[in-house]
């Protein structure tokens, strides 16, 4: 006998490799009938062609019904001999199971008593242990050896061989830490988090972006197969994504590059276009506000060329016309205006992305928002008017979940930048008002940053002996960005 081999502490016969107890499968049915008489199977009901074909095409589905059929039995013995659950058995006797683990199918087997004689060699008691080979795929967590075939003279023991391989393969390469409806349950908290995005304070968004984050990270660090693995690179790179604007919206520029530099790594893993589209596109967005405004453009127009159609591309050409005039360059600003509309009027199905909403589109609303902040920086204050005007009006009427109370105030200090240009300073004053009425859990930085600009055209030598300039003046330059235990996100 090889050293490798194990011998039934019963009767001392060679024990299959699948047999993971110290007796053979009689001497433990002995055991168990002495301890337990349960049910038998009749040897007559081995003699049947239809129970020899069956278990030699492996159908263990049809075996097992013939075998009860034959012998009497119900469902509930049969599931008392093989160890297996009832409603198993049912299903896998009407096809809606296989049984293709063959730890369980050997189990299986033993447990009705299969004659030696009928079993396939991975499964005989006494059949010679097999050694070791070179496996021809070693994957993450793979590294069983497959059982040599080049000493077998036996044709047909050389087919059973490579079917048991070929199955034992399959079973390994599905294996997976995730099921699909934990997938769905992630992809649905994502997009929770992204609607709640636009209009819920910071504090317990970011604690549960960082928290399905890691539990994705976990996932990530077992097996599955490779459909899930990319779809938990898409909901990992999006959760990085959003992380980034969080983190943007908290001042904290390198955590949003370090944020997006990551949804990218998962992007390219995934292969994922949309991803990699709304990751320029963010680095855009996050660069504009910065003092790296050229550097924005060129994030666009790498973004621009991995955009689907539809919202998507609408974003980019509103990042890019808004970049674009903060340094002036009008041709590109209204360039870039003319892609947007473009884009608006073709018919796109929602990508990858904007399926979870919130954060992750871009509605008519931001849409009108980010041309009017376009116009505002070129100077052409009365298009600017008009646009900022018809988002708040989108927002003001559209769904409560959907407002963006950060982007809705930022399109009144466009407003009201327009009015202060033009000496009106009364109606500058009405859109202030409730800008400085919000809460500190919905005011973003870009916000504080946007109100100083405004106390700066309110000092100017042309408003000095305008007591409501001044008082404007005193009530603005006291705004500041709340600190980072109450802010709330921007879009």
């Amino acid at each position: 006998m090889r050293k490798d081999a194990r011998a039934c502490a019963g009767c001392g016969c060679r024990l299959s490799q699948y047999n993971l107890e110290d007796q053979c499968a009689a001497c433990t049915r002995d055991r168990q009938r002495d301890a337990h008489p349960g049910p038998s199977i009749p040897d007559e009901v081995w003699l049947d062609p239809d129970i020899q074909t069956a278990i030699a095409d492996w159908n263990f589905g049809l075996a097992s019904r013939l075998i009860r059929e034959r012998a009497g039995l119900r469902q509930d013995d049969m599931a008392f001999m093989t160890g297996l659950s009832q409603s198993f058995l049912s299903m896998l006797e009407a096809g809606g199971r296989r049984l293709t683990n063959l730890d369980k199918a050997a189990r299986f087997l033993e447990g009705i008593g299969t004659p030696d004689a009928l079993l396939a060699p991975p499964f005989r008691e006494h059949a010679a242990p097999v050694a070791p080979a070179r496996a021809p795929y070693s994957g993450p967590g793979r590294h069983a050896p497959w059982p040599a075939t080049h000493d077998v003279t036996d044709l047909n023991e050389l087919a059973a061989q490579a079917a048991a391989q070929s199955l034992h393969f399959t079973d390994e390469i599905t294996k997976s830490n995730v099921s699909n409806v934990e997938l769905e349950g992630l992809e649905s908290t994502l997009a929770q988090i992204a609607s709640d995005y636009v209009h819920a304070p910071l504090q317990k968004i970011f604690t549960d972006l960082v928290s399905i984050r890691n539990h994705l990270f976990s996932l990530l660090s077992g097996r599955q197969p490779l459909g899930q693995t990319r779809e938990l690179l898409l909901l990992t790179g999006t959760s990085c994504l959003l992380l980034a604007h969080a983190s943007q919206n908290l001042g904290d520029e390198d955590a949003a590059i370090a944020q997006l530099q990551t949804a990218w790594t998962f992007a390219e893993q995934a292969d994922h276009n949309d991803l990699r589209a709304w990751v320029k596109g963010t680095s855009a967005l996050i660069a504009e506000w910065s003092t790296r405004r050229q550097t924005a453009l060129d994030y666009t127009r790498q973004a621009m060329r991995l955009a689907p159609g539809g919202e998507t591309r609408i974003r980019i050409a509103a990042i890019e016309a808004r970049a674009a005039a903060r340094i002036g360059d009008r041709t590109t600003a209204m360039a870039a205006l003319e892609d947007l509309q473009r884009a608006r009027e073709q018919k796109a199905a929602p990508d990858a992305l904007t399926r979870f909403g919130g954060l992750l589109t871009f509605p008519e609303a931001k849409q009108e928002y980010y041309i009017g902040g376009a116009f505002a920086l070129l100077g052409e204050h009365h298009l600017a008017e008009q646009h900022a005007t018809a988002a708040i009006e989108l927002y003001e009427n559209g769904p409560k979940e959907h407002r963006s109370y950060g982007d809705e105030a930022l399109a009144r200090l466009d407003i009201a930048t327009a009015r202060i240009s033009a000496g009106e300073i009364e109606g500058a004053g009405e859109q202030l008002q409730p800008i400085l009425e919000l809460p500190a859990d919905r005011r973003i930085r870009q916000l504080g940053d946007a109100m100083h600009a405004v106390t700066r055209l309110l000092e100017e030598p042309r408003f000095a002996r305008s007591p409501v300039a001044r008082d404007l003046a005193d009530a603005t330059r006291g705004y500041q960005a709340i600190d980072t235990r109450t802010k709330a996100l921007t879009t």
